[in-house]
């Protein structure tokens, strides 16, 4: 007896990434706010009377229906939902930024609700071309949580004592965020109070703006591991990460 065709309709989508398939279809990875991230074959969407021609664009809401039970799912419908201009400038290259990590990062069809909204809000900022690196490092610190690789914010990771603002602290792998002592001089050292504005998500402050970037940076490459991003490269051009 074969299976039922899953179908599922109706979902709020971002493509993330898209390669042409044959002649006239593209495989889309989309992040959707109840499955996660998927992969889908639009077909015929390159065609010249297709409704989905032009419409897989990034940073576009979509509205997508789709089937099949094989890993590569069929794409059956998307529709623009609209409300969010188009990136240009800067804030185009920091939204490639953002899909670079989720497709990096992120493991197929496990849902992350919080991170798809965090995502939505972070998309919709930049094309209002609000400050641009509050909302990365903000984004960047909810992935890192809704993947567990987030240290504790708040207490020492190694004695559970509360992060007190004005002592100095390092980065263990193993540890967490810990108090500096002797020895610890060539580390990378946070001020307490920058770990306290980042659980905050407050980056009014100059110091704890610097200092996240540089924290982030050391948590996304213990994930990421030896293959940089591509899109990072072009930020530090800019500067921007």
């Amino acid at each position: 007896m074969k299976s039922s065709i899953l179908k599922i309709d109706d979902q709020v989508a971002f493509v993330l990434h898209s390669i042409p398939w044959r002649e006239t279809s593209q495989i889309i990875e989309v992040f959707t706010i109840n499955y996660g991230k998927i992969p889908l074959i639009a077909k015929g969407s390159k065609r010249p009377r297709s409704p989905m021609r032009g419409l897989l664009q990034p940073f576009q809401p979509l509205r997508i229906s789709w089937s099949g039970n094989n890993e590569l799912r069929t794409l059956r419908n998307a529709e623009w939902i609209g409300g969010i201009p188009q990136l240009s400038g800067a804030y185009i290259y920091c939204g490639f930024y953002l899909n670079e990590l989720l497709m990096r990062l992120l493991p197929r069809d496990d849902p992350h609700q919080l991170l798809f909204e965090k995502y939505y809000r972070t998309i919709q900022s930049l094309s209002y071309k609000d400050k641009i690196e509050p909302l990365l490092r903000s984004l960047e610190l909810t992935l890192l949580k809704e993947l567990g690789y987030s240290p504790l914010l708040t207490h020492d990771g190694e004695s559970d004592t509360p992060i007190m603002p004005n002592k100095k602290y390092i980065f263990d792998l193993e540890k967490g965020l810990i108090e500096c002592r002797s020895g610890s001089e060539n580390r990378v050292q946070f001020f307490g109070k920058t770990l306290l504005d980042l659980s905050n998500n407050d980056f009014t402050d100059t110091t704890t703006l610097t200092e996240s970037k540089l924290l982030m940076r050391i948590l996304l490459n213990q994930c990421l591991g030896d293959k940089d991003l591509q899109s990072r490269r072009v930020l530090q051009e800019l500067p921007l990460l």
